[in-house]
């Protein structure tokens, strides 16, 4: 049963009810030029049986992709797999997830979360395409260590996936923050990498659309139930364009960050791109 602080029109907004649903909406968007991210809700896991239950449903989910032919890859949170209490065994769990990705032809993308889990996200993607299972890092611009840990992602040859940061950053101003974002892109427009930018800010959007970048190393990235207007258009004008599409039941904590997101733009008098 849906917990009553999520009304249903909210959850369908954001995120898919089960795994059947979400391969079918992706393929849906893979029909309009659009990439997708698929990502299994789950909680931090506080033990190990949890941590291997989630486990095998990210595996399970990898040879459904491969199965349905989707242009997608699958996003990996280390606190479902460990992270909070063994690092070791989420470092061994999610080295076993990427094999299995890169044996069934699905991409795995590393999601962050709040500070503690930096380094060993780091320290895994790096493990992981050293063992020929390459991994997409995300990283977030309101964080001071952000410039060295790209310099560090790109020496290894890395995807990364730049976004502002939904946890506790080291700064909140908007603006500052925006700025950071605009540093960080171009330092990855340099690279000759492939990179993801994740911003539903319409001035941050019309920006990176005039970056000094070949189109073929820039994605847009963008969440389900946001700016739909925005990733079809780009879609259609030839850009890559991805979408993070979550789905299951554990949705609260997910749908709270993006009420929490959409009341502070309304606080501040700005609105996501259409």
């Amino acid at each position: 049963m849906m917990n009553n602080v999520v009304a249903r029109d909210e959850a369908d907004r954001w995120i898919l009810p089960n795994r059947r649903e979400a391969v079918q909406w992706c393929r849906e968007r893979n029909l309009r030029g659009i990439r997708g991210i698929l990502d299994v809700l789950g909680r931090y896991s506080p033990d190990a049986a949890l941590v291997d239950r989630h486990s095998r449903i990210y595996v399970s989910t990898v040879k459904d992709m491969e199965r349905s032919g989707l242009n997608a890859s699958l996003s990996l949170k280390l606190s479902t797999i460990g992270a909070s209490f063994d690092r070791e065994m989420a470092r061994r769990k999610a080295l076993n997830i990427c094999i299995a990705g890169a044996r069934h032809g699905v991409g795995i993308e590393l999601d962050m979360e709040g500070k503690g889990s930096i380094d060993l996200a780091i320290q895994t993607a790096i493990e992981c395409t050293g063992e020929g299972a390459p991994v997409a890092l995300t990283l977030q611009a309101y964080l001071d260590r952000t410039p060295a840990d790209i310099e560090k992602a790109v020496k290894r040859g890395l995807r990364i996936r730049l976004v502002k940061g939904a946890y506790l950053g080291d700064v909140s101003d908007f603006t500052e923050i925006a700025n950071r974002f605009r540093r960080l892109a171009a330092r990855l427009s340099q690279t000759g990498l492939p990179f993801s930018l994740g911003t539903h800010d319409p001035q941050l959007i019309e920006w990176a659309k005039e970056m000094p970048v070949d189109k073929r190393l820039l994605e847009f990235g963008f969440l389900k139930g946001l700016a739909d207007r925005t990733k079809l258009a780009l879609a259609s004008g030839g850009r890559r364009v991805a979408e993070y599409i979550p789905f299951g039941k554990e949705m609260e904590a997910y749908i709270l960050r993006r009420r929490a997101y959409l009341r502070r733009l309304e606080e501040m008098g700005r609105t996501p791109a259409p």
